[in-house]
């Protein structure tokens, strides 16, 4: 597929909802523009004791339902009680893929440009069958756009992002293994640096404790130990509207993040082999994750900083 699809959209949209109005309204209008034959809408509950976040969460699935005004088969998986962010997404994610062999996943906060829907499908059909290519992303946190390309990634930006039943598949929620995998060089091999190696087993640490609520970790490390690679577009094609006091994840120095979207053109740029593009990777661990011995050591001033304040 090397041109954008005309609508409506045959690729199945999942559409992550929870507490925020005025975020999800934004992101439904893009969707909306896309006309997808089939929307899946997963919304988590409210929690307890959160003053007023029933009402929301009753006033955001009000508002989807009104705004899907195009013909559309549309599936609700609305839990009744909050699960909180990694149970929510995972399992309705899970429900998603028993049904279907591909999906486009989008949460509320994230507003697409409308090239997205099209480059996602397009790199559906092109990678259906290599089982090597887990993840396509929405996201470019690179210095430099290339407008109509896409590159080979270990880093699977969930951004806006579409993926297929068969690599999904290979998500454990326990991360069952990871407990004798830490105690090995094999992330240290794997990213090739050994503050790099530091920050990710911190964060999958962190995940497999309890103290971050995030299935995105669980996904870049099922991708990880199975050998996979994302696919990601040469330019951002979704911009995150979510940087606010009631965002899960974020911290005030990831707003330099927050993009603008753009379009991608067609046809597109493929690479000439199925690998990652060590530059680009490189670039990303370092200004993403973990910013390598420099980063580490700022983290490291950040902690003493706050012992010393309490």
């Amino acid at each position: 597929m090397n041109a954008p699809e005309e609508s409506p959209l045959p690729t199945p949209v999942v559409f992550l909802v929870f507490n925020r109005p005025d975020c999800t309204a934004r992101s439904l209008a893009a969707i909306r523009a896309a006309r997808p034959r089939r929307l899946y809408v997963v919304a988590d509950g409210p929690r307890a004791g959160r003053a007023g976040e029933a009402a929301l969460c009753a006033e955001v699935r009000a508002q989807v339902e009104q705004g899907i005004d195009w013909p559309c088969e549309v599936i609700r998986d609305y839990a009744p009680a909050n699960l909180g962010c990694a149970r929510r997404v995972s399992s309705g994610l899970d429900a998603v893929f028993a049904r279907e062999p591909e999906a486009i996943i989008l949460e509320d906060d994230c507003v697409a440009d409308p090239s997205f829907f099209a480059f996602s499908a397009a790199l559906l059909e092109r990678y259906r069958r290599q089982s090597e290519v887990w993840h396509i992303g929405g996201a470019n946190f690179q210095a430099a756009a290339q407008p109509g390309a896409c590159y080979f990634s270990r880093y699977n930006h969930v951004w806006g992002w579409a993926a297929w039943a068969r690599s999904w598949a290979h998500l454990d929620w326990a991360m069952q293994d990871w407990p004798a995998v830490r105690e090995t060089g094999w992330l240290r091999d794997l990213l090739g640096d050994p503050w790099a190696a530091r920050y990710w087993r911190d964060g999958f640490d962190s995940v497999l404790a309890g103290r971050v609520d995030s299935w995105a970790y669980r996904w870049t490390y099922a991708m990880w130990r199975q050998g996979g690679l994302a696919v990601l577009p040469g330019v951002n094609l979704v911009s995150n509207i979510g940087f606010d006091g009631d965002a899960t994840h974020v911290r005030k120095s990831d707003r330099q993040l927050c993009r603008p979207a753009a379009a991608i053109t067609f046809p597109l740029q493929y690479p000439a082999k199925v690998e990652r593009d060590r530059r680009a990777d490189d670039y990303t661990e370092r200004t993403l994750y973990s910013g390598g011995l420099l980063g580490q050591l700022r983290r490291s001033a950040s902690r003493v900083v706050r012992r010393l304040k309490s």
